[in-house]
Formats: C-alpha cells, structure tokens, sequence
C-alpha cells in the first residue's frame, strides 16, 4: 500500500471490507495531508457520485410514501422551473434521470473553490452566474438512449425538494442516512468547520494540495456526500439484505430489486450492475475535486469493499484494492486478470496516437513512447497501453479494453459493465 500511494501520489486511503454480510474490519493508510494525522476508519471523505446511489434510495422511498411516481413527467412536479427540453415535449421520469437514460445534459461537476461564489440549485440548472458549468437540458430523445448525467441528478435534487419542501440535506438525514446508521455522512456542503477538522483533504494528480481545501459541491444529489468507507458499507449491505427480504429500513424488497434491475448499459436506478446470480455486482465510483473513491458488493453473497482515497490518483489505488480483497476473499469476479500482450502493430504505432472523444463521459489521449503506446483515460494517469493477440488494447490498472473499428479511427471503449462507442476528436 505504502509503496502504490507514494507511487500514484496519493496521501490517505481508507477501506471497508463486508464479509459473510458484515463490515470485517476498517482501517485508514497515510494520512489526511502530508505532515498531517493519519487516515483512521472515522475520516471524512468526499464520496463524489457515490452519492447518486444514496439520492436514489432516497428517491426511491418518496415514490413508495406516494410523493413521487417513478414514470410521471418531472415537469409536473415543478413551478417555478422546469427543464428545457430541445427534441420534442417527450415526458422525462424520475426512472430515466436515475437510470441515465433521461437525455439530461451535464456530465459532472467541477465544484467551487474554498471561498468563492456558489450558485443556487436553479443558477446551477440554468447555468446562470456564478455557475461554473452549462444549464441542464434534455439534448437526446429521452428513454433512447444511455447517457452519464449529473445534471440529470440536480433535475432530481429539485425534485425531491420542490415535492418533499425540506433542504436536501435534511431530507436525505431523514430518509437514509438516519435510517441506516450513517452518523459519519452528511450532504452538508460546506463542510462545517467541527467536521472538516475530522475530513481528509484533496490533492491534485502531483500530491500537491488543492488550494484552499476541499471544493464545496452545490450538486448535492451527483455529488454531495460526505462520509465514510464503512458508512457506505453500512449503505451496501442494506441493499443487499432488502433485496433478499432481510430488512426494509428504508425500502422495500421489491423497490430495492427495482434499484438493481438494470435498465440500460447495465445501470439500474443508482447504480452500477454487473454479472448474474452469486458474481452479480453492484456499485458506483466517484471523483471529485482531489477525491477519488469506488464501492463494489455482491447482490447475493455477503462480501463487498469500499475505498475511498484523498488523490486524484486515487481511482487506480481504489482498483487495485478492489482486486486485491476479491483474490483474497476468493470472489467470483473482480479478481485480477492475466493477460496476454504482443507487440504493437507498426501501422498502429502510427495510426492511433491522438485524442478522443466519448459522447457524455469526456477524452482520452493516446500517445507513442518508445517502441509503444500510453493511454491517459483520465487526466494525469499515463499508463502503457497494451496490445491484445485478438486486436484489442487494454491497460493494467483497471478492467477496461480499447476496440477499434477501422471507421474514421472510432471504436468502443469496453470497462467493467460500460460499453460506451468513441470517436476520433476532430
């Protein structure tokens, strides 16, 4: 461990590890800063979009109070603002914006610096000033297509809140956080100063700290949460045990089932889904601002890891632990794979250096080094790519495949339960 984060520069990392549907042990590494205190299982960390999960549940519970209906046209639930809608009047549910399929505009969010200006939730849906991304709008034919959203998941924050007329922090107290025991979380944002004393702090993709510390995140619902590895835990196996009828401390079983049916590119409602029977997973990583974490457990098995890490780097540390607890804790997938690598093609080492494009999700870069490739899927992480005897490239810090079909230098990137097409940026 000690030697992965000094090499990906990465101060603090905490982990939780469910086994036989309990949380076997929790412990921090590094520390919250450099020359700071070390990581314990109590630090604070920013969960990123692993509060989608969370604001789903959340949702999930006023559609079975009757306060929300999960195939009703939002707009009807709103007055003072409704979302632009560019193709048609088609309606946009509450099942699309949590699944991703809505055609909501918006990727993610970048937060705000310590300090500075921070918009209102209907500044941020219009993008109006100070806010620093576009307004949501639904740009595809909604339930066509799937699409990453944050932005769909503010339509949803101001949803709830216009129908439930209580702040989204309370609200989500109530209705999850309470429930389940998680006296770690809270969507407060800023961070009060009592907690942010308990928090671990960002640093960029260099180990260097973010200025001014954490950035507040007005996106609450994409990106809001504050917590804790083992609160999340906590989190993973409520889910686990109300889908199978164990418990129904905020849903019932056949909401929860609903939650992890998926409905398109194997995402439910809130979450990730992957593999069937005793290797069916479900999950969600997030990163925001100097904070990268990732959560992954079993539908029917009792097992489960969550990390959370202080790095932008971190999303690689937080792979490699996942695959480290699967081999050792013998589950059925997320194990490490071996594979085999060739050399390069010489016509590839020419052809496919360059930058491209995912509709929704952001670029990548590849470029030559040497006698081969690096690939950056996110920005600071270079890593070699690698060539496959069946013509597909893939990297070694994460379960993720490049696949390219001869068409204008497009193809499909394939990771985890994604399988999303990328073309050449023009």
């Amino acid at each position: 461990m000690a030697a992965e984060m000094a090499r990906l520069r990465v101060p603090g990392a905490s982990v939780a590890v469910i086994h036989a549907g309990e949380i076997e042990w929790a412990r921090g590494y590094g520390v919250v800063t450099p020359g700071g205190a070390p990581v314990t299982p109590s630090t604070l960390f920013q969960a990123a979009s692993i509060s989608k999960p969370v604001t789903a549940m959340a949702a999930l519970k006023m559609v079975e109070l009757g306060q929300l209906a999960l195939d009703r046209d939002v707009n009807g639930y709103t007055s003072l603002w409704k979302l632009p809608k560019d193709m048609d009047n088609s309606p946009v549910t509450l099942r699309q914006l949590l699944s991703h399929t809505a055609g909501t505009t918006v990727h993610g969010f970048a937060g705000y610096p310590a300090g500075s200006a921070v918009p209102t939730l209907v500044q941020l849906l219009n993008g109006a000033k100070p806010a620093n991304s576009r307004g949501v709008h639904v740009s595809t034919r909604p339930g066509t297509k799937w699409r990453y959203s944050g932005g769909g998941y503010q339509v949803v924050q101001y949803v709830m809140t216009e129908r439930a007329k209580r702040p989204f922090p309370q609200l989500l107290q109530e209705t999850v956080l309470q429930p389940l025991g998680m006296a770690d979380s809270s969507f407060a944002q800023p961070l009060p100063a009592a907690q942010l004393a308990r928090a671990a702090l960002p640093h960029d993709a260099n180990g260097k700290p973010i200025p001014g510390g954490p950035h507040t995140y007005p996106e609450l619902a994409a990106a809001g949460l504050w917590t804790t590895p083992s609160d999340l835990a906590k989190f993973a196996i409520e889910i686990k045990r109300s889908a199978a009828g164990q418990s129904n401390k905020v849903l019932s079983q056949s909401m929860t089932q609903l939650m992890l049916t998926p409905v398109m590119q194997d995402y439910g409602l809130g979450l990730g889904i992957e593999g069937e029977g005793q290797a069916q997973t479900f999950g969600h990583g997030g990163s925001n601002a100097g904070y990268q974490g990732m959560l992954v457990a079993y539908t029917e098995r009792g097992d489960g890891v969550v990390v959370m890490t202080n790095g932008e780097r971190g999303g690689e540390l937080a792979g490699e632990i996942v695959r480290a607890v699967a081999a050792q804790y013998g589950w059925p997938s997320k194990r490490p794979k071996v594979r085999a690598a060739v050399p390069p093609p010489a016509a590839a080492l020419a052809a496919l250096p360059g930058k491209y494009a995912i509709d929704g999700l952001g670029d990548f870069t590849i470029a030559r080094a040497g006698a081969g490739l690096t690939v950056a899927l996110k920005d600071g992480a270079v890593e070699p790519l690698h060539a496959a005897p069946d013509g597909g490239w893939f990297v070694t810090s994460m379960d993720a495949e490049l696949r390219f079909d001869g068409r204008d230098g497009g193809g499909r990137l394939k990771a985890g339960a994604m399988d999303v097409p990328f073309s050449r940026a023009k």
